[in-house]
């Protein structure tokens, strides 16, 4: 093989974290794949903490923020969010990546993060208020993100039909005196298509924050 570098490790290791679950990346596993040995890893990462830092660097580098531009905050605010839903998405692992680290110690996540503190800032909010909304916005671009794939990490396509079949029963056994909401949903709460999963779900968080924004102007 080439020259080992740091991004074929983090590339091989989201790979394994994609397929086999993030427990299945170790420096021993990574080093049998990669044909090195062991301390040959060590020398880009020294431990596994580092070595999630940088695979969620790798993860959200893929989503750049675009220039600042003219337009409204809204629509960036709208494309910051959908691009960076659009790129986890793509990965099953990336959320416990995420998850299992400082993010203030990526920065990629860091430059998102600015630009939806920037965003807004522009909405006029205040800085407090800035720092919660774009935690809670980031956070819920993540959840997005992973929910319709966070069980098919692993699992043939039959497999992954009956688990929403085993769900969908479970649901519709319940009492329908006591849970008729539930019931009577039963198939829409885990059959939601990805596209209406994901364009209510950011319709419904950017709704509040212009309804927020508009008690302000």
């Amino acid at each position: 093989m080439g020259k080992l570098s740091a991004a074929s490790i983090v590339e091989r290791a989201i790979q394994i974290g994609d397929t086999e679950g993030i427990d299945a990346v170790t420096i021993r596993r990574l080093a049998t794949d990669l044909g090195v040995t062991p301390m040959a890893l060590y020398w880009h990462f020294k431990n596994k903490e580092q070595l999630l830092i940088g695979m969620a660097d790798h993860l959200v580098a893929n989503f750049a923020p675009k220039p600042a531009d003219d337009r409204p905050w809204r629509l960036r605010l709208r494309e910051l969010i959908e691009g960076l839903i659009h790129v986890l998405r793509a990965h099953p692992c990336a959320r416990t990546v995420l998850e299992q680290i400082d993010k203030e110690d990526v920065p990629s996540y860091l430059a998102v993060w600015n630009e939806a503190l920037g965003l807004t800032r522009a909405a006029g909010f205040a800085d407090g208020e800035s720092c919660l909304i774009s935690k809670y916005l980031l956070q819920s671009a993540i959840a997005i993100a992973d929910a319709p794939v966070h069980f098919r990490s692993g699992h043939t396509d039959e497999e992954i039909a009956e688990i929403v079949r085993v769900k969908r029963l479970s649901l519709e056994s319940l009492p329908a005196d006591t849970y008729p909401h539930l019931v009577r949903m039963a198939d829409s709460m885990v059959n939601l298509p990805p596209g209406l999963y994901d364009s209510f779900g950011v319709d419904l968080i950017l709704a509040g924050i212009e309804s927020l924004a508009a008690r302000r102007s």
